[in-house]
C-alpha cells in the first residue's frame, strides 16, 4: 500500500490479511487464542475486549462476525460442535483473519466460511483441532494458518492439503452495489435474452424481462408488466450488479448528443464496424454504408437534436434505424448524451409545469434534476416541459 495515502473506514480499498488466529472455548479458562500468525499480533488486553464477539452466544454462531477496535479488523465465522466426548458436551471454535481497520472485507468473507467448514470437517473425523489444543502444540495449525496468510496476499489463492483431505481458496471480487435504479433510466441487455433461462431468476425479474429492449425505461416497465415500480427498481439494480444489464437514457427526438473522440475507433477497426453496421440496420436485408453512419454521429454536436438531424440527413433513405443507432453509440461509447438542468434562480421562488394529468408540479429546481426524470413525473415530453419553464423568467437551464 502507497505510504503517503491516509486510508480510512469505508474508502473501500482492500488491504493485507494482518494476521489469521483460531481462539477455543476452554472449559475452565473460557474463550483463548489458540494458536496465531504471527505470534502475539492481537495481545490478550485487546482479545479479552472483544472475547464475547470471537467467541458469542448460540443466536450468533454459523455467522460472518466482523468486528472493528483499535485500529484492527477481525473477521470470523464461529462454529459449535454439540458432542459428549467434549468438556462441557461441546467444542467451540472461530478462525478469524485480521485485516487494518479501513480495509474493504468483505471479499474476504466466503473465505473464512470455507476455511472454517474446511477445519470443521477434519474436526468431525479426526479430532484434528482438538486435539492439538490438548497438546498444547499447535505447529501443523500454524503451518496452515502461514500459508493461508502468505499465498491469499500475494496470489489471492490457495490450495491447501492435510493428510488425504484438500480444498482450494481463492479472492473473489465482491463488486460494490450498483447506485439507486431512476424511473426514467433505460435498462438494456449486455448479452442476448435468449441466453438466459427462467431459472435463474426469481419471479418478478421473470415477468420483466421480455420488456427491456433497450428504449421502455423502467416506469414504462412497471406499467406494462402492472408490477409495481420499486420492485421493479430493485430487479434492475439487481441485473446491472451481475452484468447482465446496464442503463442508458431515454431515446427522445429532442434529445441531444455529442460524439466523443473514441468515435475516431469507427474508422480504424473493422470488427466495430461490422457489430454497428449490423445493429444500425433499419431491415436484416439491407445494410447501411459506414461512411453514412460516421457521417450521422459526427452531425450529432451541442444545439442540434436528433430531430434536426434526421431532418438533415434522412437516415430512412440510408438504411438506417435512428433509434438503434443512438443505441449503439451510447454503448460503445461513440456519443454521449447532452442533458439538460432547469434551476431556479432564486431559491425561495418555486416554478411549476402542468402535468399529464392537468395537475401543476410546483418545485424548487436545483439543477439535479434533468428533463429525462421531469418526463417521467409529468408524463410530458421533454420538449413540453421545456417551452412551459422557459416562459418562467427565474428558471434558466444547465446544459452539461
Amino acid at each position: 500500500m502507497d505510504g503517503k495515502v491516509k486510508y480510512y473506514e469505508g474508502c473501500g480499498q482492500e488491504g493485507p490479511i494482518r494476521c489469521i488466529f483460531l481462539c477455543e472455548f476452554h472449559p475452565t479458562a473460557g474463550p483463548k487464542i489458540t494458536c496465531q500468525v504471527p505470534e502475539n499480533y492481537i495481545s490478550k488486553d485487546i482479545f479479552d475486549t472483544v472475547s464475547h464477539y470471537i467467541i458469542p452466544k448460540v443466536q450468533l454462531q454459523r455467522c460472518t462476525l466482523t468486528v472493528t477496535l483499535l485500529g484492527s479488523k477481525i473477521l470470523g465465522f464461529p462454529v459449535r460442535i454439540d458432542n459428549k466426548k467434549y468438556a462441557r458436551n461441546a467444542y467451540y471454535f472461530n478462525l478469524c483473519f485480521v485485516c487494518d481497520a479501513w480495509a474493504r472485507t468483505v471479499h474476504l468473507e466466503p473465505l473464512v466460511k470455507k476455511l472454517t467448514e474446511y477445519l470443521l470437517s477434519m474436526e468431525l473425523e479426526t479430532e484434528w483441532l482438538s486435539k492439538q489444543s490438548l497438546s498444547g502444540e499447535a505447529k501443523a495449525l500454524g503451518g496452515v494458518m502461514r500459508q493461508v496468510m502468505q499465498d491469499i496476499n500475494s496470489r489471492r489463492m490457495c490450495t491447501l492439503t492435510v493428510g488425504t483431505t484438500t480444498t482450494h481458496l481463492t479472492v473473489v471480487r465482491v463488486n460494490s452495489d450498483p447506485t439507486p435504479v431512476k424511473d426514467h433510466q433505460v435498462p438494456v441487455f449486455l448479452y442476448s435474452r435468449q441466453s438466459f433461462v427462467a431459472d435463474q431468476w426469481d419471479l418478478t425479474t421473470n415477468q420483466i424481462l421480455p420488456y427491456i429492449d433497450g428504449f421502455n425505461h423502467v416506469s414504462k416497465i412497471a406499467a406494462l408488466t402492472d408490477v409495481e415500480i420499486s420492485l421493479v427498481r430493485a430487479c434492475i439494480q439487481n441485473l446491472v450488479y451481475y452484468g447482465v444489464v446496464t442503463l442508458v437514457p431515454i431515446f427522445q427526438y429532442c434529445a441531444v448528443y455529442s460524439a466523443t473522440p473514441k468515435l475516431r475507433q469507427l474508422t480504424r477497426c473493422a470488427g466495430l464496424q461490422r457489430q454497428c453496421v449490423e445493429f444500425c440496420a433499419r431491415s436484416p436485408r439491407q445494410h447501411p454504408k459506414v461512411s453514412d453512419i460516421f457521417r450521422m454521429y459526427a452531425g450529432m454536436s451541442y444545439g442540434s437534436t436528433i430531430r434536426d438531424l434526421c431532418r438533415r440527413m434522412k437516415p430512412q433513405d440510408l438504411a438506417i434505424n435512428e433509434r438503434k443507432l443512438v443505441l449503439f453509440g451510447i454503448l460503445e461509447g461513440l456519443i454521449r448524451r447532452v442533458y439538460k438542468f432547469p434551476i431556479t434562480l432564486h431559491n425561495d421562488d418555486t416554478a411549476s409545469i402542468l402535468s399529464d394529468h392537468s395537475q401543476p408540479l410546483v418545485r424548487t429546481y436545483n439543477g439535479l434534476v434533468c428533463l429525462d426524470e421531469l418526463c417521467c413525473q409529468s408524463g410530458l415530453t421533454a420538449l413540453q416541459i421545456e417551452e412551459q419553464l422557459e416562459r418562467d423568467s427565474n428558471v434558466v437551464f444547465i446544459v452539461k
